[in-house]
């Protein structure tokens, strides 16, 4: 990969790392998992880099690429994720520790965001994420109208867990 490539990859990811960050968060239940799979993200990232034609804007990609991967390794339900050596790389990516004290108050939610279905987990971290449903529907690969459906439903099941 040339250089120019390596560094357009580095800016991008640094400045959108806290939605792999989010990501993360929400699949995972402890830090060294949440570490573990953000490596397994950028991996996955960085792998697929050369192949992103900029069709759509780099965070909606990166959606894409971190939800898939979270899903992936998630459905499988490994403990020891597979990573790649990274010492023939010539640079590095600043990495802002995640604070999520923050969050405190959004516990309640994510654990109830936790028992939906992986696709309606999805769905709630993009709408969540002020996504429009043409880039909800893009990113998870339904119709605009099936994520609308879908986004109604999981509301009314939110409610009834929040607000009991």
């Amino acid at each position: 990969m040339n250089k120019e490539l390596e560094h357009n990859f580095v800016t991008q990811l640094e400045q959108n790392q806290n939605i792999v960050h989010k990501i993360c968060r929400l699949y995972t239940n402890s830090q060294d998992a949440h570490n573990d799979l953000f490596q397994e993200i950028t991996i996955q990232l960085w792998r697929a880099f050369p192949k992103f034609r900029g069709d759509s804007k780099f965070s909606t990609w990166m959606y894409r690429v971190a939800l898939n991967t979270a899903i992936t390794l998630y459905r499988k339900n490994k403990r020891r994720v597979k990573t790649q050596d990274f010492e023939g790389v010539s640079f590095k990516i600043k990495s802002e520790p995640y604070d999520d004290t923050v969050e405190e108050q959004l516990k309640l939610m994510y654990s109830a965001v936790k028992n939906l279905n992986d696709i309606d987990k999805a769905l709630v971290f993009l709408y969540l994420e002020d996504k429009n449903y043409r880039e909800i529907s893009e990113t998870l690969g339904i119709s605009e109208v099936n994520a609308r459906v879908k986004m109604n439903r999981i509301k009314g099941k939110l409610r009834n867990v929040i607000n009991p």
